[in-house]
Formats: structure tokens, C-alpha cells, sequence
């Protein structure tokens, strides 16, 4: 498998930025060839190092403006199950099993607050494995621009 380069990086940030940005335009931003751009992109998929080109959904327009981080503490033995179940719950957005004070921590979506402590209190936390769970609310998101660079390794 060949190396990624500085012209990888740069097709990476931009399309992280904006993943609808079309390829001729992509090629003029950053000064390469249209045919070398496209091979570029397919390189980068077929070599699974760009996983999928999707979206961000801005929940508040579809009437869900509440959001909170869950962290969960989970009992090991019914760890799968119960990460499983809160999977199944649609107001579930990510969830992330990290080191750390806490097992998982869940993303969810609501209308309200007040909504949100239902989803924790009534569904999240009533799951079989779920020992604790401990919410923070969302108050601001920050998406930073990601500028991707060559790491050496070292």
C-alpha cells in the first residue's frame, strides 16, 4: 500500500470540510488536475482510508434542539446487551465506549431538557447492565477545521 502524501491530506481536509464539494471544484481549490483529483478520491476509498461520504443533520430545524452526552457505567456482564438496547433507542446519536471514569458515552437527541432526563431517567437508565448514568447538556457545539497532516510514525 503506496503512502499518503501532502496532496492526500489536502484532498482529506477539504472533503471533511465539505464532503458535497464537487471534484471540478475540489481540482481548481487546490490546483490539480481533474483526472488526478477523481484517481485520488478512489485511491483514498478503495483503500478504506475515507470510510463513507455522508452528512451532518442540523437536528434543531427537525425540531430536536436538546442534546446532552450520556456517561454510563455498565456491568461487565451485560455490557453487549445493554449497549445493544440502547442502540435500539431513537433518540440515540453515537455511542462511545471509552477509558476513563465512565464505560460508554451516549449522544442523545430531544425537544426539551426536560425530554432528555426522561430518555436517561425512563429508558437509558432502566436498562438491564446500565449500573449509573450521568448526563452533561449541550449548551454549544464547536466544529473545528481538521487540517490533516503526514505523521511519521515517530
Amino acid at each position: 500500500m503506496g503512502k499518503l502524501d501532502e496532496i492526500d491530506m489536502k484532498i482529506l481536509g477539504s472533503l471533511h470540510r465539505d464532503a458535497s464539494t464537487s471534484i471540478p471544484k475540489l481540482s481548481k481549490d487546490l490546483g490539480l488536475n481533474l483526472s488526478v483529483t477523481y484517481s485520488r478520491i478512489k485511491r483514498l476509498t478503495r483503500r478504506k482510508v475515507i470510510k463513507q461520504f455522508t452528512i451532518i443533520v442540523d437536528e434543531e430545524k427537525l425540531g430536536l434542539p436538546a442534546s446532552a452526552v450520556v456517561g454510563v457505567n455498565l456491568d461487565p456482564k451485560q455490557r453487549d446487551q445493554a449497549l445493544s438496547e440502547v442502540g435500539k433507542l431513537d433518540q440515540v446519536r453515537s455511542i462511545q465506549e471509552v477509558t476513563g471514569r465512565f464505560d460508554a458515552f451516549i449522544t442523545v437527541r430531544g425537544k426539551t431538557i426536560e425530554e432528555i432526563y426522561k430518555i436517561v431517567a425512563e429508558d437509558i437508565g432502566k436498562i438491564p447492565g446500565v449500573n449509573q448514568a450521568e448526563t452533561f447538556v449541550r449548551v454549544e457545539t464547536i466544529r473545528p477545521d481538521v487540517n490533516f497532516k503526514i505523521f511519521n510514525g515517530s
